[in-house]
Parts: C-alpha cells; structure tokens; sequence
C-alpha cells in the first residue's frame, strides 16, 4: 500500500446533483474530476448515466458519459422522462447557462441565457416551461453585467453588495424567469430589491413557491420567507407566517399545502438547524419534525443544489436528514406523530432524487472509506446497492485510515469525537496527534472521506475530529450552546477530548499539533493562545480579530451579531476579548497561516493582522497567501492550490513533530 500525498487531488473524483429518471431506471449525474497536473490542471465536470433497470443475477448495469461538456452539471429530467435539462459554461468557471437535450441522447440546444449564469430550475408538471433563477439589476430586469471599458468607480449602497461564493453583487439579485421549451420565449416571474430563488411548482401547474428575503431589515439579517405566485408572475404572497427563515419548500400532492424546511429561531438558524413545517395560505405554520432529524438544505444560489423534499400522494414526506453526524432518508407523517429512518447511517449524504413514485430514490454519499458513491435505495423495503463508485481503483492502492468513534460527557453535554488512525496501527508504538477543528461553529463533522484527515493519518498522525458544544446535527440546544461563547465552553470540550485520547499509551503527548479553517481556524488561534501543549499549528482562513471582521466579511453583520452576541458598536471590549489576537503575546506554539487572498467570508486581512502581530512579538510564525482563492478553496478551489494547502499543512507537521 502506498502512501497518501497531496497530489491525491488529481486522482480524486467526486459525484453529485444525482437525478432519476420518473420510471426509475436510470439515474443521470455530475461527475467531477482534474484534468492535468500541477500549474496547468484544471478541473472539469461532465454528465454521466447509469442504467439501473432489474436486471439478471450477476449482470451489471451499464455506465457512459453523456455530455461532450468541461463544466456540465445540474441535470434534471423533464416529468416524462424524454427530455434532460442540465446547465453548462463554455468553460470551468465561466457562467453556465440553461440547456436541454433528449434523455437518449441527441443535439443539445442552449435555452436559456443571463449574463452571470442561469443559477437553477424546475421543470413544469407538464414538461413545457422551465422556471430559473438568474441574476438580474433591478432597475432594468436585465442580466447583470459588469463589464466595462476601462476603469470605473464602484458605488456601493447596501451591506451585503459582495459574496463569497457569488463574488461582487452591488445592487444585482436573483429572480425568477419561465421559459418556453418549444419557442423559447422568456418571461420574468418575480422582481425587486431581494433574492428569490428556490422555486418549485405545484402539481397543478398554476403556482410557484419561492424563497425570498422581503423583510425591511433584509440588508444586515440572513432572514427569509416563503412565497407564492401565479406562474404567469403577479404578486407573491407570504405563506410562512411567524418563522423567521426558510430554506426549502415542497408541495403537497393537491397544491393546496407546502412542506417547508424552515426555523423559528429569531436568529435565523435554519441552516444550521432546521425543521418540517407545513404551510397553508392564511395559516401558521405548524411544525411536524423534532431536534433528532436536521433536514438537509442546498447551498442556495451559487451553492450545492437542494435535495429532494417529497410529499407522497399517500401523505407521507421523504426528506434527506442528519443525526449525530450521520446521514439518513426520512419519511415523516404530516401530523407529526411519526419521523422514521428509512435508510442510511455511517456515512454523509448531500443529494437525493426520487423516481415519480417516490419508491426508488438515488442517494450521494461519502463514507469513511470512500470520499463519493451513488446508492440507489428502495424505499419500500430500505434495500439498497451501490451503482457508482468512481474512485474503487484509486481506493484499492490507497486504503481509507480505520476510524474509531467515542464519546463523552462535560458540562451537561455529550461530545462526540472521530479518531483516525494511521495504516498498519501498532499500539506498541507512540505516535503524534493533530487536533483538526471544523468551521462553522455550528458545521460538524460526519461518518465521511476527508481528505486532508486522510493524508496526515497515511503520514503517521493519529487525527483526532471532535464536534464541541455548537456543532450541528446534535439538537438545537446544543448548537445554540456556543452563542456568545466563542472560545469558552466550545475551547473547553476541545482540551477534553484531547486530554480524553491522551490518556492512551500510543498518543505522544510531546508531539501534538493542531488544525482548523474558518472557525477552526480562530479556535486554532484562540487554543494556541491559551495553551502551550501543541507543538505545532496550521491555521486556516482564521478570524482573528472579530472587532475588524465585523466590517470586512460578507457576512460579519448577518451573521457576526448572534454569534458574538451584539455589533461593534453595542460591545467593542467583548470582541476584542474574544478575538485570538488579543491573547497573541502568550503565543509559544510555532504557527504556519494558510490563507486565500479572495475570501469574503474571513478576509485575508484577519491572518495579516496576527501574522504581524506575531511577527512583532518574536514568534516562530510563516503566512502563506493564496491568489484567487475565495473562503472553499481547500474544498473546491483551483487544484494546484488544494494540492499547496495540504502539502503544507504535512510540511509543517513534519518539520514540528517528526
């Protein structure tokens, strides 16, 4: 067996937006790969189909690329099955636009066109329209365009003109268009000073629900609602009442009732810790589901694709959900008296696609073995085979690191802790351990193929992956936990678990180092100011300075106020307290900073303030910066620099603890 290095990203393939066909017997998807190495790679994406109609015993089903594309993905079957909608740019990174083809192959035709890239869509009931999301100025309708001749000023008006993902945005939001299939005749569906997007019609075919954020204070709260509109366009109306977010919506078999994934948290958590909520015109929502099953949402415009929300003509609801940093297929009755796994468990689910009778369902997922595998599940038994496995080879050579999972209890909670080992473990033998910390605060993580985790368990470092009080998938209460409490009892779980593995005779307490991005990132920061125990550090995209990052991150206001407990201007001394920065002079810990120079979310100026200020004080410190690269880089960045981000991280590690 050989050894993982970083250059596994040019090996590593990943899949995605799983479709089924209505009839149930084949399943289109995105497959993800880099082309090339080093300087000169690229990353490429095409649409792959899989047949898995019953077959013979011992008979595999078949499997062949679709489109002829570099950057296809999306795909969607029309409600009959003949026609494949799918999104494509011309080149990766370009903006893609909406195309349709025959599901048996055949030309392709462009049919939908913005100048910053059709976002997402939804077949009609009937197959004949097409409603998508674009990018539009809202002065004109007109796809935004930001090109110009030469130079120009840049005139910002509002607190959210920028997104990490979505890059620039100024004064351009995403709105709602129904296409013709046959003539191609576009029409705008919604328009205004806010976002809507997430569209889905009603069985019927006379509606559209959307999500959108219309309250007055839209511009420094991440709040949304739930609307409906005639599908001809009009004016929407509210259907989600007192909830303070929503992130997903479905509609019931009559088109009279909508599912949604939604929050009443007045701080507006639903995408970190959602619930079912059914939603009737002129009622209040009711809530049908409990903290056990967080429902999996999409990345909304620009982001990962919503999974599929089904209401079954029986009543029951299929939704993909997570427990304890699991994944499972749910079927939920919409009294609420009933929540069910279906399937699932042991892994990471991010997408889910059901056939017309909501039996099969096609599901992507990450184990601990295995970075990405499509399962096809019959839902009425929660029978279950893989169809798709496109990394078996590169797994064969380069066996997955054994994990253990534990647990323990401190301050009324139970934390949970994934520890990985490396290949051919002996406990006879003391090997160094690196604490590696989520972002979030409030992500986690799962039963699933991380990378980095891989490569420095295969260099011979036990991994230790602990989800502290704030993690997800664990209940509201424990997520809430780590509100206003940046580096308190979250730091404190943290050094639990570490003292918790250190007791075993194989872990070197003299060789620790620590990891973290985002928020694991400030945690790094914050620990190494707190504790001399670790021998080495690798910081990535940090905040390290919440006073400064208030005003600079795309989301410092939206999102900093409920996390820090107030603004700047309401409690400057307590964000200073709890910025890393201010606990830097006590900083003994060698400290390598990893950072993309086009991140929105934690703005490369927070790891040049503490490279500076450590710089200043004498400490052993580096700062690497990486061009281009927004706040996802490590994850989907441009390969050459997943590859130095990894490759250092080891580096680091190496030097400090071997």
């Amino acid at each position: 067996m050989m050894s993982l290095a970083a250059d596994l990203v040019y090996e590593l393939k990943n899949v995605a937006d799983p479709a089924i066909s209505p009839d149930g017997q084949r399943i289109i998807y995105t497959q993800s790969w880099v082309e090339g190495t080093g300087p000169t790679s690229e990353a490429r994406s095409r649409l792959m189909m899989v047949d898995v109609s019953p077959r013979k015993e011992g008979e595999a089903c078949w499997e062949r690329e679709f489109s002829q594309g570099n950057a296809d993905g999306g795909p969607r079957f029309s409600p009959d099955g003949s026609f494949l909608g799918f999104l494509r740019a011309a080149h990766p990174g370009e903006p893609r636009q909406l195309w349709v083809m025959p599901s048996d192959g055949g030309e392709a035709r462009e049919l939908a066109r913005a100048a910053r890239g059709v976002q997402d869509f939804t077949w009609s009931p009937d197959g004949t329209r097409i409603v998508y999301c674009a990018d539009t100025e809202p002065a004109s309708g007109a796809a935004a365009d930001n090109r110009a001749e030469g130079p120009r000023v840049v005139e910002v008006s509002r607190i959210r003109y920028r997104h990490d993902l979505q890059g620039w945005r100024g004064d351009a939001h995403y709105h709602l268009f129904v296409v013709e299939l046959e003539s191609g005749t576009v029409t705008p569906v919604t328009q205004g000073d806010w976002d809507d997007y997430g569209a889905v019609w009603s069985p019927d075919g006379a509606r559209i629900a959307f999500i959108s954020g219309r309250r007055e204070d839209r511009d420094f709260r991440a709040l949304t609602e739930a609307y409906v509109v005639p599908a001809e366009g009009g004016d929407p109306e509210c259907w989600s009442g007192s909830l303070s977010s929503v992130g997903a919506v479905a509609w019931s078999p009559d088109s009279r009732r909508l599912v949604a994934v939604a929050s009443d948290d007045p701080a507006g958590m639903v995408l970190w810790q959602g619930w079912l909520y059914l939603l009737e015109e002129n009622s209040e929502p009711r809530r049908i589901t409990g903290d056990q099953q967080r429902p999996v949402l999409g990345g909304g415009p620009g982001g990962a694709r919503q999974p599929d929300v089904r209401w079954m003509n029986d009543g029951r609801i299929v939704f993909l959900g997570e427990c304890h940093g699991e994944s499972y297929v749910y079927q939920a009755s919409p009294d609420g008296r009933e929540v069910r796994q279906l399937w699932g468990g042991g892994r990471l689910a991010t997408g889910l696609s059901l056939d017309s009778k909501s039996r099969l369902a096609a599901v992507t997922t990450s184990t601990p073995t295995s970075p990405a595998e499509i399962h096809v599940v019959d839902l009425s038994d929660s029978s279950s085979s893989l169809v798709v496995e496109p990394n078996s080879s590169f797994l064969e050579r380069h066996p997955a690191a054994p994990l253990e999972k534990f647990s323990f209890e401190r301050a009324g909670y139970e934390i949970e802790c994934r520890l990985w080992f490396p290949p051919h473990f002996d406990p006879a033998t003391r090997y160094p351990l690196v604490l590696d910390i989520h972002g979030g605060p409030n992500g986690a993580f799962y039963d699933s193929y991380i990378p980095w985790q891989q490569v420095l368990a295969s260099s011979g470092f036990l991994v230790l992956a602990v989800n502290p009080r704030g993690s997800s998938t664990y209940g509201n209460d424990f997520m809430r936990a780590v509100l206003d409490d940046w580096g308190g009892e979250d730091y404190l779980d943290l050094m639990a678990a570490v003292d918790n593995v250190c007791r075993r005779e194989y872990v070197d307490q003299e060789r620790l180092g620590i990891h973290g991005y985002s928020y694991g990132g400030y945690m790094s920061s914050w620990t190494i100011g707190h504790s001399r125990r670790f021998g080495a550090a690798v910081i990535g995209a940090p905040c390290t300075n919440l006073f400064t990052m208030y005003g600079t991150s795309d989301i410092g206001v939206s999102f900093g106020e409920p996390q820090w407990g107030g603004s700047v201007m309401d409690s400057p001394e307590k964000l200073l307290a709890r910025s890393p920065i201010s606990h830097a002079s006590k900083v003994t810990t060698p400290v390598l900073l990893l950072h993309g120079e086009a991140d929105a979310r934690c703005p490369v100026g927070q790891s040049e303030e503490y490279f500076v200020a450590l710089k200043r004080l004498g400490k052993t410190v580096e700062f690497v910066r990486f061009p281009g690269s927004n706040h996802q880089f490590p994850r989907t960045g441009h390969p050459r620099m997943r590859e130095e981000y990894m490759a250092r991280m080891l580096h680091w590690f190496n030097d400090w603890l071997v």
